[in-house]
């Protein structure tokens, strides 16, 4: 059994353990001849995809009432994941929810790391500098890079914190969120564990 998160630009696939990251550009879904259970936001790979009986959609297991309409596929499954907890996936945006009792009791986005930097670098050159993963977010900054850094990181950290629940950190930059939510867990592969236990509902694709 294979697992496959298909963004816009790459094929992430899980398989015993083991993670592989593809180009989308010119994957042939044909060449995996394993069941495959997917997510997907990628509409022209989607299209390749319904040629092959054994790729299955983790669409159909959703139970779609529990979220809202236009949520995010791959945030439902770091969701999934975690039935009670604040589950933080630090990427091109940073998402943050809320699951209790396997309910979802809804979240909140954020910019992510890079597009915060992009953005502060667009209103002034000056401000073209990278954060600083090292500051104390509790002492008031003295230079740009730590000032940009706690204006940034300090409210979301605060806010995170104050949800009052276990914290699952995942997404590229979970590492770096780690530093500051010490307390936290970091699961790198914490969408597969979603897909898996979707499928050990036991309703079929």
């Amino acid at each position: 059994m294979i697992y496959c998160d298909i963004g816009n630009t790459s094929v992430d696939l899980f398989e015993n353990g083991t993670r592989t990251k593809l180009s989308v550009e010119g994957f042939d879904p044909h060449i995996l001849v394993d069941d495959v259970y997917y997510v997907s936001v990628n509409a022209a790979l989607n299209e390749r995809i319904k040629e092959c009986k054994n790729w299955h959609d983790l669409r159909a297991l959703i139970e779609w009432e529990k979220y809202y309409p236009t949520m995010g596929i791959d945030r439902i499954m770091v969701c999934e994941a975690v039935p009670d907890g604040v589950i933080v996936d630090a990427g091109s945006a940073i998402t943050v929810d809320v699951m209790e009792d396997g309910e979802y009791r809804g979240g909140f986005i954020s910019l992510g790391i890079r597009s915060a930097e992009e953005a502060y670098a667009r209103l002034s050159p000056a401000l073209n500098v990278s954060f600083n993963f090292e500051v104390d977010l509790t002492i008031m900054a003295k230079n740009t890079p730590d000032a940009l850094t706690v204006g940034f990181l300090a409210p979301l950290i605060e806010k995170i914190e104050s949800l009052g629940k276990p914290i699952t950190l995942t997404g590229g930059d979970a590492r770096l969120l780690s530093r500051f939510l010490t307390k936290a867990v970091v699961e790198e592969d914490l969408i597969f564990q979603g897909m898996k236990k979707l499928i050990e509902k036991g309703v079929k694709c």
